[in-house]
């Protein structure tokens, strides 16, 4: 196994670029297409609510990836803490855990394209070729699908420069019509059209617990930033920094995005609507374009989710084979765009399989790619709490002042919001979302028990806990300013 062959991956990515590729994926097409559901689930102060608690969750979890990301500023992220603070095997079940969570964002993708198609020209799918659960799938619906997939590959085939540029970009646009929609939603809407504040149907509490399982799926994203961290051209104590607040901006974004549509839509408008923010944000401005408008921003939305998962999920994939969890093919970088192109042509393989499964596949995606991700918390938060006490003078450049209390509470918190996906809870998985995470863990496992046979675990340690030579760009500045 010569992965010390290969080409090195270069750091070229500056602080817009990682804020854009974080806060970008996690502002994908899930707002658009469920932010009418969140409400009629949780109610409307129900569904903030919800984002809110999560939202706390997720930014506890988050500061200890920014400690951590800032500390150990290497490729793979969870794969790196989780290695140095447990080991082996707990190192490939959190990363490969958290694989599934990109590959799932991925996949969702790659079926909300071609349902925001539909929404724009109704009547395009033809051509039947089968029916999953109740639902057609058409030949032209899958053709869209498969074809965005194909086009996110080649990009990300082609550098990390490509995929920055395109990421801040559709960035940018997604932002700009936001706040035109939460805007013009504060001065027209109406606040009785939040009734009922909280679902009294479901129960208050139950009906949070349905809109809070699936918080995990859209915040996830933030934790892309240390899976390039070796792309990353930024002093380590920035790195943290730019993590917290992409995580931050996401929690005002989901809040304040339901709460424009819960003062525009009343809820006869919500159960008739498709999607709803669209419809809402035509509804501010009383006019056909303005809907079409947020129609193009969930586009980009799609776009920007789609494009930072595949530089996680190929990162993190890249790192599991360059340490030897997984066969050596998955390790190559190519060697003029330095991007891992078999980890890339890997996740785009699988995941242009999800179009041909139709519309019920965006929530077996959701749900069971969201207990990989809070399982891969759990396991950083842990890993946050282990490296404290075990290495106390380890140096940290972004540390978390109270940092035990932190981890304890982003562990307890990991577990609760993998408890919500267990049997027994309101939102428990079905059988097929289990069948998918089952399937998903079972694959790896085959694949990790291969690489441990063929490769052995001393030449996990060589990789893993070697100390490169990683210098700060701050600390090189200033070496160089006292030249």
């Amino acid at each position: 196994m010569k992965t010390g062959d290969n080409p090195k991956l270069t750091r070229v990515l500056v602080g817009k670029d990682i804020l854009a590729l974080a806060f970008g994926a996690m502002i994908g097409w899930g707002w658009i297409v469920m932010t009418g559901t969140w409400i009629q689930s949780a109610g409307s102060l129900g569904a903030i609510t919800a984002f809110v608690v999560g939202g706390i969750a997720i930014v506890l979890v988050g500061l200890t990836y920014a400690e951590l990301a800032a500390a150990m500023p290497k490729v793979g992220g969870e794969h790196v803490y989780s290695y140095r603070a447990l080991g082996h095997f707990s190192s490939f079940v959190c990363t490969w855990a958290i694989v599934l969570g990109y590959m799932s964002v991925v996949s969702f993708e790659a079926v909300a394209l071609p349902t925001v198609v539909e929404h724009l020209f109704p009547g395009y799918s033809v051509g039947h070729l089968w029916t999953v659960a109740g639902w057609e799938v058409e030949a032209t619906w899958v053709a869209v699908g498969l074809a965005g997939s194909l086009v996110m590959m080649a990009i990300n085939y082609v550098g990390i420069r490509t995929a920055a540029l395109v990421q801040k970009l559709v960035t940018l646009l997604i932002m700009v019509v936001g706040v035109m929609f939460i805007t013009g939603a504060l001065f027209t809407g109406d606040t009785a059209t939040m009734e009922p504040l909280f679902n009294v149907e479901e129960g208050v509490i139950g009906g949070i617990m349905i809109v809070l399982i699936m918080v995990p799926f859209m915040f996830v994203g933030f934790d892309v930033i240390p899976q390039a961290a070796e792309e990353i051209n930024l002093p380590f104590r920035q790195i943290g920094r730019v993590l917290m607040i992409s995580v931050i901006l996401a929690v005002f974004w989901y809040a304040l995005i339901i709460l424009g549509t819960g003062l525009t839509l009343t809820p006869v408008a919500l159960a008739e609507s498709s999607l709803a923010v669209p419809d809402a944000m035509q509804a501010v401005f009383d006019a056909p374009w303005a809907g079409k408008l947020m129609v193009l921003a969930g586009v980009a939305g799609i776009i920007t989710s789609w494009n930072a998962f595949y530089v996680g999920g190929s990162r993190a994939i890249y790192a599991l084979a360059e340490a030897g969890m997984l066969p050596a093919f998955l390790a190559r970088l190519h060697p003029v765009h330095k991007t891992p192109v078999n980890a890339i042509l890997m996740i785009g393989a699988i995941s242009s399989l999800a179009p041909f499964f139709g519309r019920p596949a965006l929530v077996w995606l959701v749900n069971s790619g969201g207990l990989g991700i809070v399982i891969a918390y759990l396991f950083v938060a842990i890993s946050f709490l282990v490296l404290r006490r075990r290495e106390p003078d380890m140096e940290r450049p972004f540390r978390v002042s109270q940092g035990k209390v932190v981890g304890g509470i982003a562990a307890v918190l990991s577990v609760g919001m993998i408890l919500l996906y267990m049997p027994g809870s309101p939102s428990a998985l079905t059988g097929l979302e289990w069948l998918i995470f089952g399937g998903w863990m079972l694959l790896g496992l085959v694949m990790y028990l291969w690489a441990r046979n063929r490769y052995g675990v001393a030449h996990s340690d060589r990789i893993m806990l070697e100390e490169p030579e990683l210098m700060d760009p701050e600390k090189a500045a200033e070496r160089e300013g006292a030249r």
